[in-house]
């Protein structure tokens, strides 16, 4: 049997699921994808389970595709036509996902990166789409780059396959945060402690709303978003959340350590 290269991890609510193949520098081969998704999948269905990190051994956070995997096969059997369900999963996830890179992210690594709530990484990371470098397309994980990125910037790395710093990838949109490589579990923790002070069912419905596709009308847009708003400000999570702020302590769901 296969040693595992997709590991799950769970300690006061945080999900940890690490990338483990350092030796293709955590490529998406056809295991570490099948795993992901299946880490993943456990973690979301798990009650205990508030925040999910993303993480990684070795060197690289995650290079993209298995090239090895993709040589002589046909458009039908080519790996990538599995990423969109784990892309998806990830960017639909009810649970905040966090990214955390110690290194460098490229291609479909970038997408998997652009999916998630949060992405913290180390100041020496460096990030490139350098798909039209070896003759394809970014095609896939653009669906999930493109709403973080400036159009402008977009289309220059996007056509030059250009590598930039991890600086850069804050400043136009794809990183939340970079930070000294010795203070990356700091920040990432930094992030997870936030997003377990929000209430499950809240964090879940603003996921959906900051993904919804927003009416033209106004009047449309705020009728949606009132019936939600209101919904939870009367719901039992909301009804809870403002009883604790009224009795200054820590909502049910919070860390009460």
């Amino acid at each position: 049997m296969a040693e595992e290269l997709v590991h799950l991890t769970s300690d006061a609510g945080i999900a940890t699921i690490t990338l483990d193949s350092p030796h293709n520098r955590n490529a998406l081969s056809a295991q570490l994808r099948r795993e992901l998704r299946d880490h993943l999948e456990s973690a979301i269905a798990d009650d205990a389970v508030r925040v999910i990190v993303l993480a990684h051994t070795g060197p690289v956070f995650c290079a993209g595709m298995d090239l090895k995997e993709s040589r002589a096969a046909g458009a039908e059997d080519q790996g990538v036509n599995e990423f969109p369900e784990l892309l998806e999963r990830i960017w639909n996830s009810p649970k905040p996902v966090v990214a955390r890179l110690a290194g460098p992210a490229r291609a479909g690594g970038v997408g998997i990166v652009a999916a998630c709530d949060i992405a913290v990484c180390a100041d020496t990371a460096t990030f490139a789409f350098s798909e039209v470098r070896i003759g394809v397309v970014p095609a896939v994980i653009s669906v999930t780059v493109l709403p973080r990125l400036h159009a402008r910037q977009a289309h220059e790395l996007f056509l030059t396959g250009e590598t930039f710093s991890a600086r850069r990838a804050v400043e136009i949109g794809l990183l939340n945060s970079t930070v000294a490589a010795e203070a990356l579990d700091a920040e990432t923790r930094r992030y997870t402690d936030m997003l377990a002070l929000g209430g499950p069912k809240a964090l879940a419905a603003t996921k959906e709303m900051l993904r919804r596709t927003r009416p033209t009308d106004m009047g449309e847009d705020f009728t949606q978003m009132l019936a939600l708003s209101a919904g939870f400000f009367a719901s039992e999570e909301g009804q809870e959340g403002i009883r604790a702020f009224a009795e200054k302590r820590k909502p049910s769901w919070a860390p009460q350590s």
